[in-house]
């Protein structure tokens, strides 16, 4: 079955993070992603976190379904092979600091004078423009910037990370989001080719709800609030007889009433002045010291139990041990069993989002450095000894 990007054709000047987790999943759902790296030791993605008989086990997930070759952009023969890739790519994504392709002789004036109809993706820290634009930027500086951190945390703690990579992540998702915008246009002849501009930073402010409005009209800081969710009440997480912690959305008019009962305080329920958010958010400590009186009675299981017969959303806090073990995630396909090199099984996340008629899949792992450095050289029309004698010159490996 074709995925819905079927013979879309993109070519990826990226690594670690951002631009290659967009072009991850312009893979899993059909595109032909060309990945081109540095001769040598290629992404170093290959070599971060736990590792594989020497090879990442982010890498084999990060790239998975793309094209490996091996070009040195430094050399002459390199980057022409690039520019003949990009003339019959319909996408490239790069995550170069501004002006770094440009230095290349790879700018969006080269590129888009070979190939017109080119959509090009750029993701750095502050985008393309601006007085910050030369600045380095990774994640980390993305999430400060944009106001997540500040936001993330108890506020007793100083503000905190989550726990992955955030800030690449929601670029990658505007990078995607605006690659195929572009394409459509593109595809249904309503213009040429343009340039996709995305800052980590922004991407970041880009999720993060009324925070502007907030503060311009009253003076609001949003800051950080632990597991509650400022301003709608009662939204938590709230500690366990067994020492765990369930989370509790009761922050509906109805579902509060629910929750109310269900932890034996009818009289809130009834209580006029809990009827709406607005009086509820006015007494949170008070609504929430009063559930986390109830929930320290009960074990997780029993909280969760007692919860969903009174129609309460809630859960618990997933570790990956459980994530793995849950029986939804197997049922919707959201852990898929894969092979590595040498014949190692090995538990892989499913794709997302699901599409009823042109699944998303994955064919191969994450590939070798260079895998298909020949075959993708040899679609340009070069032949064996062509090809040879450029690897002879240190152009591709």
């Amino acid at each position: 079955m074709s995925g819905p990007l079927s013979g879309i054709r993109v070519l990826e000047l990226g690594q670690l993070i951002a631009a290659p987790f967009a072009t991850r999943l312009m893979a899993e759902f059909g595109a032909e992603v060309i990945k081109v790296e540095p001769p040598g030791e290629g992404d170093p993605l290959r070599k971060w976190r736990k590792m594989h008989e020497g090879t990442s086990l982010w890498w084999y997930l990060q790239s998975r379904n793309k094209k490996s070759i091996a070009v040195n952009l430094k050399s002459p023969e390199g980057l022409d092979i690039v520019k003949q890739l990009a003339t019959s790519a319909d996408v490239v994504v790069e995550n170069f600091r501004p002006g770094g392709l440009e230095k290349l002789g790879l700018g969006w004036d080269v590129l888009s004078a070979l190939n017109p109809n080119l959509v090009m993706v750029r993701i750095s820290g502050y985008g393309q423009t601006g007085p910050y634009r030369d600045r380095p930027g990774f994640g980390a500086i993305g999430e400060s910037m944009g106001g997540i951190r500040f936001t993330t945390g108890s506020p007793d703690s100083p503000p905190a990370r989550v726990g992955v990579s955030i800030g690449d992540t929601l670029a990658s998702l505007h990078g995607v989001i605006g690659a195929l915008m572009a394409l459509l246009r593109v595809k249904t002849g309503q213009g040429a080719g343009q340039v996709i501009d995305v800052s980590l930073a922004e991407s970041v402010f880009n999720v993060m709800e009324s925070l502007v409005p907030e503060y311009d009209l009253l003076g609001e800081v949003r800051t950080r609030t632990g597991g509650a969710l400022p301003g709608i009440t009662p939204s938590n997480t709230y500690p366990t007889r067994d020492g765990g912690y369930v989370v509790i959305a009761g922050n509906s008019d109805p579902i509060f009433r629910r929750l109310m009962t269900a932890i034996g305080r009818p009289d809130l329920a009834d209580d006029p002045a809990l009827r709406n958010n607005e009086g509820r958010s006015q007494q949170s400590a008070m609504l929430d010291g009063t559930i986390a009186d109830w929930s320290k009675t009960q074990t997780v299981e029993e909280a969760l139990a007692a919860l969903a017969a009174a129609d309460v959303p809630a859960g618990r806090i997933y570790s990956v041990a459980d994530i793995v073990a849950d029986p939804h995630y197997q049922a919707r396909d959201m852990i898929l069993q894969a092979e590595l090199p040498g014949g190692t099984a090995v538990k892989m996340p499913g794709i997302v989002p699901k599409l009823s008629e042109t699944p998303g899949e994955v064919r191969w792992q994450g590939p070798a450095l260079g895998a298909h450095t020949d075959s993708v050289l040899a679609e340009l029309g070069l032949d064996v000894a062509r090809i040879a004698a450029l690897r002879a010159k240190g152009a591709v490996a």
